[in-house]
């Protein structure tokens, strides 16, 4: 069992080095490749945290966006599985406080930190080309919720929405962005 996730988590680093280099199908493939993985990941961590699996839909494709977003500050010296599980543990307890659930958390591997790398910049454009793809409200709430740490109470308030409303245009949002990153269309 060790051997096969060994071969897995090469696979998936090899995958991510492709995709920093430029390699669309190879990130397609690296997207498709780690869902599953996450929503078995979030939903352990649910279970641990005493709640359903409501929203963990929701949480896997804040954790993919954000993985699409901070793809960069990845180190390819270093093991993929590390890193992708820190930025799924960060996305699942911001995800479990906005909700209201406090408590103790596993922080098993918190020393996995995401160290920032050189070359960001052309990121942080192709972030942003992507977001384009959002109508301005949308984009706006994405920004704001996932980019920022704002709240959806915050976001709703500034924005004259109910928390709902903003929890729903965010869920819209974020899977039409995952549509994106699956197909590598901007169309619906």
């Amino acid at each position: 069992m060790q051997e096969r996730r060994f071969g897995y988590e090469e696979e998936w680093g090899r995958l991510m080095r492709l995709a920093l280099d430029g390699d669309a199908l190879a990130y397609r493939t690296l997207l498709g490749a780690i869902a599953p993985h996450l929503r078995n990941t979030v939903r352990r961590f649910l279970a641990r945290s005493g709640r359903g699996t409501a929203d963990l839909e929701d949480i896997v494709q804040e954790i993919l966006l954000a993985v699409h977003l901070k793809r960069a500050t990845w180190d390819r010296s270093l093991p993929f599985m590390p890193w992708l599980n820190a930025v799924a543990r960060y996305k699942t307890i911001d995800a479990l406080r906005r909700a209201g659930i406090r408590g103790e958390v596993e922080l098993d591997g918190l020393a996995d930190t995401l160290a920032a790398q050189e070359g960001q910049e052309d990121h942080t454009l192709d972030s942003k080309r992507i977001l384009q793809a959002l109508e301005a409200r949308q984009r706006d709430i994405v920004e704001q919720i996932m980019l920022m740490g704002r709240s959806a109470a915050e976001v709703g308030s500034a924005l004259g929405m109910s928390e709902g409303a903003v929890r729903v245009a965010l869920h819209r949002s974020l899977k039409k962005l995952a549509t994106i990153f699956r197909t590598g269309s901007h169309e619906n």
